[in-house]
């Protein structure tokens, strides 16, 4: 007798075991078998998780816990004090490399377009002090004097002191473009769409932290009306005595999911996929 196993598990943050099957040959005396069950009969995930049961555990659960939020604009405090939990967890066990920002090669994962998830405060009233917890370091940046006062808006961000609402059906897009140094947010809304972008550096002292400094910004309105706002990022960068107004630093990373803290107290979840969150 020859039997050859093979098992396949499925793990959904929601369940307390795995299913498995398996995918058996046999052969005794003159008669032979193949059997190959049917994976809907074995197990249909439901629709809602079958694009998260392809990513990680951690970032399945997560995933799970941030979708039908709009965007974070709707989590409660319990919500929110799950995600922190959830997010730290992923920051302390599998942290990005320091050379993420200074290695062309391991940047290459940072690089194209990433879609905003979910936004929530990084610090929340239902979480304790706890000693593990994200602690910004030289969140000002020394002569760049970055504003770090917090902004607790929920699915919402602030990119060069324009506060957009992303808690609608469009998604917010980041793109990254590594080999000009250059970092753009997109969004739609309810005047239009909305593109503010500018270079980027990484921070002398937080490696893995890019500063950002924005000197371009469009406004695109639903009338075909395009309105050039650039200038007024030039002439905030001359009242301040500087040109970088922000940093977003990773935190974790990997081909799916991104997750970025703000100078101003800001969590955000990033995806490849557009669709890979439910509103």
């Amino acid at each position: 007798r020859c039997i050859l196993r093979s098992h396949l598990d499925y793990i959904h943050p929601t369940m307390k075991s795995s299913i498995s099957f398996t995918l058996g040959f046999a052969a005794v005396g003159s008669t032979s078998a193949f059997n190959l069950p049917s994976l809907d009969t074995v197990f249909k995930p439901p629709a809602s998780s079958m694009k998260a049961s392809f990513l990680p555990k951690d970032e399945a659960e997560l995933i799970e816990t941030i979708s039908f939020t709009r965007n974070g604009k709707n989590a409660d405090l319990n919500t929110q004090a799950r995600v922190l939990s959830i997010v730290r967890r992923m920051e302390t066990s599998a942290p990005p490399s320091l050379s993420l920002l200074s290695d062309p090669e391991e940047a290459k994962i940072l690089d194209g377009d990433w879609y905003l998830q979910y936004t929530q405060p990084s610090e929340i009233e239902a979480v304790t002090e706890t000693d593990d917890k994200w602690v910004a370091v030289e969140a000002s940046e020394g002569e760049s004097r970055i504003e770090t006062r917090q902004f607790n808006a929920r699915g919402s961000v602030s990119a060069g002191g324009i506060r957009v609402d992303t808690s609608g059906n469009s998604v917010a897009k980041q793109s990254f473009d590594i080999s000009k140094s250059r970092v753009q947010n997109e969004v739609k809304t309810g005047i239009g769409r909305v593109t503010v972008g500018g270079s980027f550096r990484q921070s002398s002292t937080v490696p893995l932290r890019a500063i950002a400094a924005v000197d371009f910004g469009k406004i695109e309105t639903k009338l075909g009306v395009a309105l050039d706002i650039s200038g007024l990022f030039a002439i905030r960068a001359l009242l301040k005595g500087s040109k970088e107004s922000g940093w977003l630093e990773t935190t974790y990373i990997s081909e799916n999911l991104r997750i970025g803290r703000g100078n101003k107290g800001s969590l955000f979840v990033l995806t490849r996929d557009r669709d890979a969150v439910t509103p």
